[in-house]
């Protein structure tokens, strides 16, 4: 059964994960959302200025008012400045899966900070929430991603060919991971 909580705030060595604020907006954008490189394989294409990202904050500061939303900002401690985003993008109550979806600053690729956020958010999602599966995906020409999948311990379930269109127009293949919480 699933125990929808809402966005708790979570902590690691590095990290503090935490809801979104409007003040967030200029770390945000500076740190990711203006990014092309970040936002490459994702859905969403680089914010143009501060204000997208304050409108898009405002709409995801609205949908902290359902205990459904997981969403959380990842801040760096030892800058204290929001550097990437993780949040469950797909659910089944039925089923008990979630989905992730996450992105970091250009800046921050590399130094397992992203692997730090995931794990202590599978923790949260199997311990507190109550799903039993939860899964990632992600292009098949960011296999940097799937490594952080590998090293929070989910399995490699397959290819999902032509699953996405690039947004030069090109389809693509996603590769798809997968971890039960008795793993």
């Amino acid at each position: 059964m699933i125990n929808y909580v809402g966005t708790k705030t979570l902590e690691t060595k590095r990290l503090i994960l935490r809801r979104y604020e409007l003040s967030d907006a200029d770390d945000m954008f500076n740190n990711f959302a203006n990014n092309e490189n970040v936002s490459r394989f994702l859905s969403w294409y680089p914010h143009e200025n501060v204000e997208a990202t304050k409108k898009l904050l405002i709409s995801w500061i609205e949908e902290y008012k359902n205990d459904n939303r997981y969403m959380w900002a990842i801040v760096l401690k030892e800058m204290n400045q929001v550097i990437g985003s993780i949040s469950v993008v797909g659910m089944s109550e039925k089923h008990q899966t979630a989905e992730l979806g996450y992105s970091i600053g250009e800046a921050y690729w590399g130094k397992g900070i992203t692997t730090e956020a995931v794990e202590v958010v599978i923790a949260f999602l199997f311990n507190e929430v109550g799903f039993h599966r939860i899964q990632a995906k992600h292009d098949t020409h960011n296999p940097a991603s799937g490594r952080v999948m590998e090293k929070v311990g989910m399995k490699f379930e397959g290819t999902m060919r032509h699953e996405r269109i690039h947004k030069d127009g090109s389809r693509g293949d996603t590769i798809i991971w997968a971890i039960i919480h008795d793993e």
